[in-house]
């Protein structure tokens, strides 16, 4: 059983834990529940966890199980959180949803799955958004609203008329959150658009 469980398994029901070896003993303390601890295969130890109420939970800091749960934790966090780029951060935002009407709306025509049918060099995935310099919010702002080469501009003031779509512009806060849901979605690798016409 892995050492994080039986850590649980032992001393989860006490409000204030003290992991102490059996070597040591402090006088106050009341026995709640004895393991014995497998860590490494060469090294066992038996803990007792003891609850008194005046202890705080930080002081278990000073005890051996303290250090391995640290490392436990910091080597097992990058396969909980996947790193992000540099600089980038996921921000879930009440207008996630909204975002992704809009995308399906205006963009999947050309941007399906974050791809691009017509320039397969300016898909919105990161890699390309970064190596166009078009990897912020503000960058993906600027170029829906006013286009850029192929890919048309849809804000309300679009110029020239030209370059702007010939269909529904959008408003300016609409491509605010156009911009957060695409940068989201680059930054996540374009998991699954959901088409929600429908709901």
């Amino acid at each position: 059983m892995p050492l994080l469980s039986i850590m649980y398994t032992a001393c989860c029901k006490n409000p204030s834990p003290i992991f102490v070896s059996s070597t040591k003993f402090q006088k106050g303390y009341d026995v709640k529940d004895h393991r014995t601890l497998q860590g490494h295969p060469s090294e066992t130890r038996t803990v007792e966890c003891k609850t008194k109420s005046s202890v705080k939970v930080h002081q278990a800091a000073k005890s051996f199980v303290i250090s391995p749960l640290v490392a436990a934790l910091v080597a097992l966090s990058p396969l909980c959180h996947p790193p992000l780029s540099h600089g980038s951060e996921v921000i879930i935002t009440k207008d996630s949803h909204r975002g992704a009407d809009l995308f399906n709306k205006a963009c999947i025509g050309c941007h399906y799955a974050g791809g691009n049918i017509i320039q397969p060099g300016a898909t919105l995935f990161l890699k390309d958004l970064q190596r166009n310099g078009v990897d912020s919010e503000e960058e993906i702002y600027r170029i829906t609203y006013y286009g850029n080469g192929r890919m048309p501009g849809f804000g309300e003031k679009c110029t020239p008329r030209g370059q702007c779509t010939f269909g529904a512009r959008l408003q300016d806060e609409e491509i605010k959150v156009l911009a957060n849901f695409v940068r989201q979605e680059a930054i996540q690798g374009w998991p699954k658009v959901e088409n929600s016409a429908g709901d």
